[in-house]
């Protein structure tokens, strides 16, 4: 697995898929083989593949199922995780239909965990809410984007009212979305005023996405020399094999020039 997935940071796909399928045939339970299958999925994030995250996360789910009996709270909540991972693979891919889709689906699965629940009802509103402000920023509806921003905000304070660690754990997503919707609907000057602060938000700092975006704006700015140092921040933040990475690495190879094995 851990060879696998550094193939894929490096930019070689054939050779991590072919790992992974290894690993899924050779599985010795459904655990280990729903474990590559999540890994198969979370490559193609690598390429943008949204059909094949799809494909891939929904055998992942298909296993959860099978432990709603033993364990309703958490396969459940696996349920939504992976329908969501899935969602933002294909939303960072630009297939924003198909993540409205899945972040729905996401939010239904989550929703069915039953009581005594270890995740409200209010963090999947939140993560909804924060998803169709993405997607319809993409869309280039500013106006609903902003409703949507505002739902999230509620969510989020809703959160918090019941559980203040885990709304501290989200607020730091919430931060960066004035940014992601003035980038994708051409405000550049508040894009680049809003980025650059959430960008400096601890974990945001680490986050190779966030950076990226904040080097897109700097590109768009003609700020060649801001955008690189932007864009390399990101590729080198991004060297894990999860979908925030799987976006960042490659479009900031393809930006900075670097071949795909590049180290």
């Amino acid at each position: 697995m851990r060879e696998a997935t550094q193939l894929d940071i490096a930019g070689k796909h054939t050779e991590s898929r072919a790992i992974f399928q290894e690993l899924i045939d050779a599985a010795q339970n459904p655990r280990d083989k729903a474990a590559a299958q999540r890994a198969m999925a979370r490559s193609a994030g690598f390429t943008g593949d949204c059909a094949m995250a799809i494909r891939y996360e929904e055998m992942v789910i298909a296993y959860h199922v099978t432990r709603e009996q033993s364990e309703p709270q958490d396969a459940f909540y696996q349920q939504g995780e992976m329908s969501n991972e899935a969602a933002r693979i294909c939303a960072d891919a630009g297939k924003v239909d198909d993540a409205e889709r899945m972040y729905r689906r996401g939010s239904d699965l989550g929703n069915k965990e039953p009581e005594p629940r270890t995740h409200p009802r209010s963090l999947w509103d939140f993560r909804l809410a924060h998803a169709m402000t993405r997607i319809t920023a993409q869309r280039g509806n500013r106006a609903e984007a902003h409703r949507h921003m505002a739902d999230a905000r509620g969510a989020l304070d809703g959160i918090g009212r019941a559980d203040t660690a885990l709304a501290r754990g989200q607020e730091r997503f919430y931060q960066y979305l004035p940014g992601y919707i003035a980038l994708f609907t051409n405000d550049d000057t508040w894009a680049e005023v809003e980025l650059a602060r959430a960008a400096a938000i601890p974990g945001n700092d680490r986050d190779p996405q966030i950076q990226y975006f904040l080097g897109l704006v700097y590109e768009k700015a003609g700020q060649a020399e801001k955008a690189k140092a932007q864009f390399q921040k990101a590729y080198d933040l991004a060297n894990t094999h999860t979908p925030p990475a799987a976006f960042a690495r490659p479009a900031a190879r393809k930006k900075l020039g670097l071949a795909p094995s590049a180290p």
